[in-house]
């Protein structure tokens, strides 16, 4: 190879490195509850983010193009008959494609009219127009505008782009057909299986504390835990706060926990069962304490999103209002 070949070649390897993705993570969401269902099952919800694999459309995967984010893929109940759906990173947290667009505060109707935008232009396909053209209804609300309706909690784990052609492979050629059971397979069971893809037995349920329920509270725990045993690992740790303006979200809860700090549950059963009341305060004594935030290194704003998620230069916090401060842990 000539000197001049040689030198072309190495400055063609530069440029691809330059507008590749130096590294890539599999990211635990968790979302807090809210609303009326969230004050019935105070569980939260839960999503996977992966930085390196996009959506070629809701329930097709792909490797990332350079300049591309990453996609969020969860399991729901009853969105168009799939079992998970996937939608890039910044239409799932704000129902929109540049983070100039992203409001600071919201209100019911834009919320609905910022959803309604981004499912005509791309998901007509799972929620398909009304024949009055209003905004369909369904659960399809789900997918996109998530911090608008909670904060969310992430937890980050390095990926190979081996593993990630594999995770693809494998969700790409699996039936795609609604499987939701909310006892034995919901969203916190399928973010398990993606996370034990990666990291196996990383994420596990918990007999005890919720009963061989998953929930997202216990995937997080596992995960945490899972990291502690493993300093090798490449951890990072953040929250997507709520925009402001709609009711806030509430605290992530387990299921033993949620029978003993609601009052519509633990006053019956105080009366009625006492030993159930005993029974699920001891069990979450025992296992189902766990703060989501406890480990927090940044809070991630709109502008800055990918960068924040994917960073791990220690605890820095960027608060709403642009400004820094160091926390100490």
């Amino acid at each position: 190879m000539s000197l001049s070949n040689l030198c072309r070649h190495i400055l063609l390897l530069s440029v691809l490195a330059l507008h590749s993705p130096l590294k890539a993570e599999v990211t635990l969401l968790i979302g807090e509850p809210f609303g009326a269902f969230g004050a019935f099952n105070p569980t939260g919800h839960a999503a996977v983010y992966l930085s390196r694999v996009c959506a070629e459309s809701p329930v097709k995967l792909r490797m990332c193009q350079p300049g591309e984010s990453g996609v969020v893929i969860s399991r729901y109940n009853r969105v168009a008959g799939y079992d998970w759906l996937a939608v890039p990173l910044l239409p799932y947290l704000y129902a929109v494609e540049n983070p100039r667009d992203v409001p600071d505060w919201v209100d019911a109707r834009t919320v609905a009219k910022l959803r309604d935008g981004y499912r005509r232009l791309h998901l007509r396909q799972i929620a398909p127009d009304r024949e009055d053209e209003e905004i369909p209804h369904g659960d399809w609300i789900q997918l996109i505008g998530a911090a608008y309706d909670r904060s969310l909690h992430g937890f980050t784990l390095p990926t190979t782009p081996g593993e990630d052609e594999r995770l693809i492979a494998y969700l790409n050629q699996r039936p795609n057909r609604r499987r939701f059971n909310l006892f034995y397979r919901n969203c916190a069971d399928f973010v398990q299986e993606i996370i034990n893809f990666y990291y196996p037995r990383a994420v596990r349920r918990s007999f005890v504390a919720d009963l061989a329920i998953s929930t997202p509270k216990h995937a997080a725990k596992a995960l945490v835990r899972y990291t502690r045993r493993r300093p090798e690992l490449s951890y990072s740790q953040f929250m997507i706060p709520q925009i402001p303006g709609r009711r806030p979200s509430t605290k992530l809860r387990g299921v033993s926990e949620s029978l003993i700090r609601s009052k519509k549950y633990v006053a019956p059963l105080i009366i009625l069962q006492p030993w159930v009341a005993a029974t699920a305060a001891t069990a979450y004594l025992v296992s189902g304490r766990f703060n989501p935030a406890a480990g927090l290194q940044a809070v991630c704003e709109p502008g800055a999103l990918e960068a924040c998620m994917t960073s791990r230069k220690g605890p820095l916090l960027v608060s709403s209002q642009g400004s820094s401060a160091h926390a100490g842990h």
